[in-house]
């Protein structure tokens, strides 16, 4: 009864055909000036196409194509490269036209480099490495023609970039062939440091190191980014539901088309009706087929893009808050060594003190100590002195005696009275 309702409304109604069955029936006023109106020869797209920005800005010295994809068959693993042709009026590339072939790790080393070279920069998304059932099914043409859109939305972002575009590992990506830019990807850092490099960021990211001082813009802007996140994955989700209901009502007006041309045939009088009723279906299949089109075509590419968007700004934001964690662990390491140097400098005033007080000390005691041994020495050198003339003096009169008698056994004994 459902799409028989809207059938029959479609038929008195052709215009309503282009209005987006889940948003409802809108008034006649509201479709009135759309392509079958003479009102309004050219289509929302047309306008959209033919609207210039004023922002927009009129010279631009880079353009890049991605385009011509190409299977390539090795022995040990199957891949596609991409043609990409840069035109440029630079003055710092030696040409004025390149064109060299790329697969899809060279666009995720580009991104890499970019993310190291400009860490808090929002480098465009590249789409994901997914991974398929099978190679029959990762080379679909469907999936390639994705992969081919996005890799040249992305390097024509970075192109538009201010900063970006100017990157030196751009311009060798855009401009070196196949072995000069693996022999320059080789220049880089080494497989080990590399994935040191990798573990020390996953390891700051996962522990998360607090920001003491973070400005209030910039957590704003996390709060923003966290409520787009959620936002644009659930607009995701919900136009993925949307497209899933098309797709299931256009399977039911595909049953419906042949029945009423069936139908017709065994109905006399109501044969001109049915195979209008059947005509109105096939008119509604192809403006439903075009909607679905247009969703997976134009919607589902940009809303997945905004998605890859928000992980990219969380993890600017996280690498921007590393920078400023590191710079708090040096402010706080400052303040404690200052602390530390108040510290000492009040305990290298009271060792100056202590020496002062005993050198002090120490010069008076010397001086003491100096005349005290003068006094000691002469006291002691004084009763030497009193001594040896108590000696002589007790042996004076011995030797006096010795010298009156100097005959007879004493006179051997003369010497030692001398």
């Amino acid at each position: 009864m459902r799409v028989f309702r809207r059938l029959f409304v479609a038929q008195e109604r052709p215009e309503a055909l282009l209005v987006f069955r889940t948003s409802g029936w809108k008034d006649a006023s509201l479709t009135e000036v759309n392509s079958f109106s003479p009102l309004m020869p050219t289509s929302p797209s047309s306008m959209i196409n033919q609207y210039k920005f004023d922002d927009e800005p009129e010279l631009k010295d880079l353009f890049i194509t991605v385009d011509d994809p190409e299977s390539h068959i090795t022995a040990l693993e199957t891949f596609i490269t991409y043609r990409v042709v840069t035109k440029t009026m630079r003055g710092e590339f030696d040409s004025s036209e390149y064109e060299v072939r790329r697969r899809y790790q060279d666009f995720l080393w580009l991104k890499g480099r970019l993310e190291e070279a400009h860490p808090t920069l929002i480098v465009p998304p590249l789409p994901e490495k997914f991974i398929m059932k099978g190679v029959v099914e990762r080379f679909n043409e469907e999936f390639i023609e994705r992969r081919k859109k996005a890799l040249h939305k992305f390097l024509n972002r970075i192109a538009d970039h201010p900063t970006l575009t100017f990157n030196e590992d751009l311009k060798i990506f855009l401009t070196a062939q196949a072995w000069e830019l693996s022999s320059h990807k080789k220049q880089g850092p080494g497989l080990l440091s590399r994935m040191g490099q990798t573990v020390k960021a996953v390891a700051s990211s996962m522990r998360g190191a607090p920001v003491k001082n973070r400005p209030e813009a910039f957590t704003e802007m996390m709060d923003h980014v966290e409520v787009f996140s959620q936002k644009i994955n659930l607009l995701d989700k919900i136009s993925h539901r949307v497209y899933r209901e098309e797709r299931d009502y256009f399977c039911e007006l595909k049953e419906f088309g042949p029945i009423h041309t069936l139908w017709s045939t065994s109905e006399v009088d109501l044969a001109d009706t049915l195979k209008g009723v059947a005509g109105c279906i096939d008119k509604c299949c192809k403006a439903t087929e075009k909607q679905m089109a247009g969703l997976s075509e134009s919607l589902f590419p940009t809303l997945h893009e905004y998605v890859l968007y928000s992980e990219i700004l969380m993890g600017v934001l996280k690498r921007r808050d590393h920078i400023q964690a590191e710079l708090d662990s040096k402010v706080d390491a400052l303040y404690n060594k200052r602390a530390e140097n108040d510290l000492l400098s009040e305990e290298i005033g009271k060792l100056e003190d202590k020496v002062e007080c005993a050198n002090n000390a120490l010069k008076a005691d010397w001086d003491r100590w100096k005349e005290s041994m003068r006094l000691d020495m002469k006291l002691t050198f004084s009763d030497v002195a009193e001594n040896n003339i108590h000696y002589y003096e007790q042996k004076k009169p011995a030797a006096d005696q010795y010298q009156l008698h100097p005959s007879g056994a004493n006179r051997e004994f003369a010497p030692l009275a001398q």
